[in-house]
C-alpha cells in the first residue's frame, strides 16, 4: 500500500502509472494532478482530480463517463471495476438477471449516450437495478451530473483502497 509521502514523492510517469487508474482508465487527470502536489492527504488529493473533472470541457467528462463498464457486464474490464461489481453480487447474476441488466443497460445507454454509473460500495444487485429503473426517467443534464457525482464517489474510494493515510 502506498503513502502520501510516497504518492508525494514520485516521479510523474509512476505517479500517472499508480494513480490515473482511479477515474477508470482516464490518465489526464492523475497527469494535470501531479502539478498539484504536495497532498496533505488521500482526501486532498481525491479534491484536486475531482476540480480538474469539474473544470476540464464537457467533452472529457463525457470520455470519462464513457471509460466505465455497463454494470453487470461480461466484459474484460480494470480489476478494480471487477472486485467492485463483485463486491455487489453481479459477478453471480442468473441468466434472467443478466438479460434484465443488459436490456436495462441498452435502454440506458440509448436514452443518454453513456453507461449507467453508480458506486456500488453497499449496493446489490436488487438496490442497483432500482436504481438504474429510477434513473431511466431523467433528465439528460440530471444523469450527466450524476453519473459524474458518483465517479467522484468510486474514485475516492478507489483512492481510499490504495493510499494508507497513516504513516
Amino acid at each position: 500500500m502506498l503513502s502520501i509521502k510516497d504518492i508525494n514523492e514520485m516521479p510523474k510517469e509512476e505517479f500517472v502509472q499508480k494513480i490515473g487508474w482511479v477515474f477508470e482508465n482516464t490518465p489526464w487527470i492523475s497527469e494535470i494532478a501531479w502539478d498539484c502536489r504536495p497532498f496533505q492527504s488521500v482526501h486532498g488529493l481525491h479534491n484536486e482530480m475531482v476540480q480538474i473533472v469539474k473544470k476540464s470541457k464537457k467533452n472529457l467528462q463525457l470520455e470519462l463517463i464513457r471509460a466505465h463498464p455497463d454494470l453487470g457486464a461480461r466484459i474484460k474490464m480494470h480489476p478494480s471495476s471487477v472486485n467492485e461489481q463483485k463486491g455487489a453480487g453481479l459477478d453471480q447474476l442468473t441468466e434472467e438477471e443478466y438479460r434484465q441488466f443488459q436490456d436495462l443497460n441498452q435502454t440506458y445507454v440509448d436514452t443518454f449516450g453513456f453507461p449507467f454509473i453508480l458506486a456500488v460500495k453497499g449496493h446489490n444487485k436488487e438496490t442497483i437495478y432500482a436504481a438504474m429503473k429510477d434513473r431511466i426517467d431523467h433528465s439528460q443534464a440530471e444523469e450527466f451530473e450524476t453519473a459524474l457525482q458518483e465517479i467522484y464517489k468510486i474514485s475516492l474510494f478507489r483512492l481510499q483502497d490504495a493510499i494508507n493515510e497513516v504513516e
